[in-house]
C-alpha cells in the first residue's frame, strides 16, 4: 500500500486535501498546486470559500493572482462540502489551536477535523496534522480515530505530524523554503509524509516520532517567548537605572558569539508565541511538573501592556495631564510590523487599558482598516497633521516601515515610543519618551 501511495505522489496523480484555509493552510495549498497536484481546500467558512473561488486571496502572504490561476486551471478548488475529503489521497490538517480562558488547550477544531477525516478515510490515505499542539496529540487523538474506521496505521493508512512554521510578512522565508519537520507513527508513515512534502518544499527534516515533531514547534516558540521575556525584563531594569536599553542591546549584539539579539516591546502577539508555550506547560502539568521558565516568561510578557500604559500615564503627568479625558492615538495595532494580523496583539490590551482609565483612544494602522470588537467596529483614522496635533499622546505600538514616523515627531506633542522608531529621526515638535530610558529622549 505504501508503494502505491508513493507512486501517486511521485507522478502527481494523488489528490491533496487541506483542511483549514487560513494563514497556514492556504499557502500550503498553493505550494501543492504549484507542484502539480490537484488540491481540494476544505473550510467551514462560506465567506472564505466564496472569496477564494472568485480568485481573491484573504491572506496577505498569498497573491490573489496565484489563487486565480490555480482556480482557473483546475489545480485548486475550495469547498465547504465535507464529503469531498473522501476524494483525497493525502490530507493536511491546518486548523486553529487556541487556548481556553483557563489557558488549557482548546482542541475542538482539531477534533472536528479529525472526525471529518475519519468519516471519509479510506485505504491508502496519508493524514498529516500541522496544527500546533501538545506532544502526544497525533498518537492520542488522531490514531484512535483512524483505527475506529477499521484502518491500521502504518499499513492501511499513514499518519504523521509536521508543524507549521509560517512567519507572516517574512520577505525571505515562506512555506516553500522553510525546512519542514516530519514525524510519523511508523517509519513508513514518516517516509510517506516526507515524500509528499519533498515535492513542494526545499528541505524536509524527518524525526523519529510525532511526539518529537510536536515538541520541535513548542521548543522553537518557547525559546522565543523566554528570550523576549528576558529582554522585556531587562528593559524594565534599564528604565529603573536610567539606562537606554536599545544602546545596551545594540552594544551586546556586537559580540560575534554566545549572544542572540532580541528586542523589547509592548508585549507579544500572533497565534504562536503567546500560546504555544502554554501547550507544553499544560502537558507537563498533567505529568506533575511545573515549567518555571515558561510561566515566568509568560508573566513578564503579559504585563508589558500594563507597563506601557503606566509609561503613558507618567508621560502625561509630566505634561500636567491625566489619562482620564486625554486624547490618545495608538500607532499600529497589528501584532508585528508590516502585516495585517491583530491576533493576540498587545495593542488591543493597551487600547482597552487606556479606555478603562478614561482616555479617548483612536488608532492608525495602514494594514488594519478596522478591528471587530464585541459590540462595535473600530476603524483606523488618517495619520494627518490635524490628527497628530489632536492627540495629547501618540503611542507607538507597531513599527510599520511605511509609517511616516518623521511626520509623527514633527507634529505630535508627545510620543511614547515602545519600538525605538524615533531614534535617529530629526528633532521635531514632539517630546519623545522611550520604552526604557528612565527619562525623556
Amino acid at each position: 500500500m505504501q508503494d502505491k501511495v508513493l507512486a501517486k505522489i511521485h507522478d502527481r496523480s494523488a489528490i491533496v486535501g487541506v483542511i483549514g484555509l487560513g494563514y497556514v493552510g492556504l499557502p500550503l495549498a498553493m505550494e501543492f498546486a504549484r507542484a502539480g497536484f490537484r488540491v481540494i481546500g476544505y473550510d467551514v467558512s462560506q465567506r472564505v470559500i466564496d472569496t477564494l473561488m472568485s480568485g481573491q486571496s484573504h491572506i496577505q502572504d498569498v497573491k490573489s493572482s496565484d489563487v486565480a490561476t490555480a482556480v482557473a486551471n483546475g489545480s485548486f478548488v475550495a469547498t465547504t462540502v465535507e464529503s469531498r475529503l473522501g476524494e483525497c489521497d493525502a490530507i493536511s490538517i491546518a486548523v486553529p489551536t487556541p487556548l481556553s480562558k483557563t489557558r488549557d488547550p482548546d482542541m475542538s477544531f482539531v477534533l472536528a477535523a479529525a472526525d471529518a477525516v475519519q468519516r471519509h478515510a479510506h485505504t491508502g490515505m496519508l493524514v498529516v496534522l500541522e496544527s500546533t499542539t501538545y506532544p502526544g496529540t497525533t498518537r492520542e487523538l488522531l490514531q484512535p480515530r483512524m483505527e475506529a474506521a477499521g484502518l491500521e496505521v502504518g499499513r492501511d493508512v499513514f499518519l504523521a505530524f509536521s508543524p507549521e512554521r509560517v512567519d507572516p510578512g517574512n520577505p525571505v522565508y515562506n512555506t516553500h523554503n522553510t525546512p519542514k519537520v516530519v514525524g510519523g507513527i511508523t517509519p513508513g508513515c514518516v517516509a510517506t509524509a516526507s515524500a509528499l512534502y519533498q515535492t513542494c518544499i526545499e528541505t524536509v527534516v524527518p524525526v523519529s516520532s510525532p511526539e518529537a515533531a510536536e515538541l520541535v514547534k513548542l521548543l522553537e516558540n518557547t525559546f522565543r517567548a523566554v528570550n523576549i521575556g528576558l529582554v522585556n525584563e531587562i528593559a524594565i531594569v534599564c528604565d529603573k537605572l536610567g539606562v537606554n536599553v536599545w544602546e545596551v542591546i545594540d552594544a551586546a549584539a556586537t559580540k560575534p558569539f554566545g549572544f542572540m539579539k532580541f528586542t523589547p516591546g509592548p508585549g507579544i502577539g500572533g497565534h504562536c508565541i503567546p500560546l504555544d508555550p502554554h501547550y507544553l506547560a499544560w502537558k507537563m502539568r498533567t505529568l506533575n511538573y511545573k515549567t518555571r521558565f515558561i510561566d515566568l516568561a509568560s508573566e513578564i510578557n503579559s504585563q508589558m501592556p500594563d507597563y506601557v500604559v503606566e509609561k503613558v500615564s507618567r508621560a502625561l503627568n509630566d505634561e500636567s495631564k491625566s489619562v482620564r479625558g486625554s486624547r490618545i492615538l495608538v500607532l499600529g495595532v497589528a501584532y508585528k510590523r508590516d502585516i495585517d494580523d491583530v491576533r493576540e496583539s498587545p495593542a488591543l490590551d493597551i487600547i482597552r487599558l487606556l479606555e478603562e482609565r478614561g482616555a479617548h483612544v483612536e488608532y492608525h494602522d495602514p494594514f488594519v482598516s478596522q478591528i471587530r470588537e464585541d459590540d462595535h467596529v473600530r476603524r483606523t483614522v488618517d495619520l494627518s497633521e490635524d490628527m497628530l496635533r489632536w492627540a495629547d499622546a501618540c503611542v507607538v505600538v507597531t513599527d510599520h516601515k511605511q509609517m511616516a514616523w518623521q511626520r509623527v515627531v514633527d507634529h505630535a506633542s508627545l510620543v511614547v515610543d515602545t519600538r525605538n522608531v524615533c531614534a535617529g529621526l530629526a528633532p521635531g515638535r514632539a517630546r519623545v519618551v522611550a520604552l526604557a530610558s528612565g527619562h525623556a529622549a
